[in-house]
């Protein structure tokens, strides 16, 4: 049976989802399950849940928790990566609250602009530290990182190791089932082809299946677009409209996968400082990723308290997420096809080569094997191209130990450089950067 060890497993309900994945697998359920994190509190935690999981499906794994690294690691063969650096203050204080000073809003930023910019300087050292103790303690073990900004993280792994990395991400086939729904096609029915790279994919095909063959919905789509865009349910009792994709799609042509909150701080056309009209026309929620930190802090207590109470019973549903399924198809040689984050080629041609796109890939018992695509329509080329140059000198500026590069990435962000000139870019990079202190390399630390 294989060792599965999940990095960042205080991050108790996802680890739980994709625990009960691989658990309800007959073919995995004996696996060994190694669980470790460096807060030994949220690790208690999901140690409880597991075990509770394990018991729920009368599985036979083995499950133990560690705080080392190198021990977690030690002969695994597959590893989980779903940490995020520093925790809520980065992730909302820094990367929320002084850009606002500046007159800088942003909805997630976990993937693009400058919150995206300064969470991969942060996360990328991590995670090359981890693939290195891999190339020492695992080699030959399969990484499969649901980490953000997901691109800039592939992308470094690809540039610096031979370690085997998959990105996952569940936007794809999440998007997918809401077309459905929105034009009243049943799922098991449609057929798809998504490409470009993660959280700005587009889907070049979303087809159903008929008794005369393949039928292209994307007249349907493009009808549904002419009402009001719906909206999707959040946990919590959150409903955020989805008005800025159906508007893209009016002038790009294609459904993109990533949500309207994310993907409108990717480009430069819906959030714009003294624009409060185009803010209540797509109802962008500001500070949406602060307000759902928030929100799990607040529920933190409540929801750890259900999930050790052994008087209550816990849910196990299988997931939407690829993990599980790739793990038990490169097991037992069962073929499956997901999309997977790689590094490009030629697989896309009029994209960079050194880039990481996102493809649908075939796995089985011989591995994974990405689809070549060969050219995306010219305007969404151009469209991705803008966010892969932010990539590339994020990435960058960390391997090459070059804080201009930083600068470089800000100025070129669509979002960021339609709001502010580039002295406001430069102070606001040093403000951040001086604020995240040694979360960062100590060569990103000193100002120009």
């Amino acid at each position: 049976m294989p060792k599965i060890v999940f990095v960042g497993a205080g991050s108790t309900v996802f680890a739980k989802n994709l625990l009960g994945d691989i658990l309800s697998m007959p073919d995995l359920s004996s696996s060994e399950i190694v669980m470790f994190d460096i807060d030994p509190e949220r690790l208690s935690t999901s140690m409880v849940v597991a075990e509770r999981i394990r018991e729920k499906l009368e599985a036979k794994a083995q499950i133990s928790s560690t705080t080392n690294q190198a021990k977690a690691l030690n002969g695994a063969d597959y590893v989980i990566t779903m940490f995020q650096v520093g925790g809520y203050e980065p992730s909302t204080v820094i990367d929320f609250e002084i850009p606002k000073k500046y007159g800088l809003r942003q909805t997630i930023g976990d993937t693009l602009g400058i919150g995206g910019i300064m969470r991969g300087i942060r996360t990328i050292p991590v995670m090359l530290n981890l693939v290195k103790d891999m190339e020492n303690l695992c080699p030959d073990a399969l990484l499969l990182n649901y980490v953000n900004p997901m691109a800039m993280l592939c992308w470094a792994i690809a540039e610096t190791s031979n370690i085997k990395t998959i990105g996952l991400c569940h936007s794809v086939q999440q998007t997918a089932a809401q077309i459905s729904e929105d034009i009243s096609v049943p799922f098991n029915e449609i057929d798809y082809l998504a490409v470009g790279i993660n959280h700005m994919s587009f889907f070049l095909k979303y087809e159903q299946h008929t008794d005369k063959g393949l039928m292209d919905l994307y007249p349907l789509i493009r009808e549904r677009a002419k009402s009001q865009p719906p909206y999707r349910k959040l946990p919590g009792g959150v409903s955020l409209s989805d008005a800025v994709r159906y508007e893209v799609l009016e002038r790009i042509g294609y459904f993109v996968t990533e949500s309207s909150e994310h993907f409108a701080e990717y480009v430069p056309w819906f959030i714009k400082s003294g624009r409060e009209d185009l803010i209540k026309q797509f109802e962008i929620p500001l500070d949406e990723y602060p307000r759902r930190c928030e929100q799990q802090i607040q529920h933190w207590e409540t929801l750890r308290s259900d999930l050790e109470d052994p008087a209550r019973d816990i849910h196990v549903r299988p997931s939407n997420e690829y993990g599980a399924g790739i793990i038990h198809s490169i097991e037992t040689g069962t073929p499956r096809t997901f999309n997977g984050n790689v590094p490009n080629g030629d697989l896309i041609t009029n994209l960079p080569a050194e880039c990481c796109v996102e493809v649908p890939c075939r796995v089985d018992g011989s591995g994974i094997a990405p689809t070549p695509i060969g050219e995306l329509p010219r305007q969404i080329a151009a469209l991705i191209q803008t966010n892969i140059n932010v990539q590339s000198l994020t990435v960058q500026a960390v391997l090459e130990n070059k804080r201009e590069h930083i600068y470089h990435a800000a100025m070129v962000d669509p979002h960021t450089s339609a709001e502010l000139g580039l002295n406001q870019i430069w102070a606001l990079v040093d403000e951040m950067l001086l604020a995240h202190g040694d979360r960062i390399p100590i060569g990103l630390r000193k100002a120009q």
